[in-house]
């Protein structure tokens, strides 16, 4: 899932959570408390969130350059073979 969807989708539950808090037939401190309740699961949400792009990115990175070694390592070795063959076609 895209990142802005899922800030987008977070921020819409966050939105209608506490609509749905604020409109509700209570005494100020239940509202109260049920709004520090949700905000506290919309930042463990988020934290969560943020943490899986933090290892997606990671990954990405970790894959990249093990690519970009390995291309490397071919390269070296073609680039050795070369410089043989042009030794030998000289000798």
């Amino acid at each position: 899932m895209s990142s802005k969807v899922l800030l987008g989708f977070l921020a819409g539950a966050a939105a209608g959570a506490l609509a749905g808090i604020l409109l509700a037939p209570e005494k100020g401190s239940e509202t109260r408390k049920k709004i520090a309740g949700k905000a506290g699961n919309i930042t463990d949400s988020v934290k969560n969130s943020f943490g899986d792009f933090i290892d997606s990115v990671k990954g990405a990175y970790a894959g990249a350059r093990e690519d970009a070694e390995e291309f490397g390592d071919k390269a070296t070795g073609k680039m050795n073979s070369l410089k043989n063959e042009a030794k030998n076609a000289l000798s």
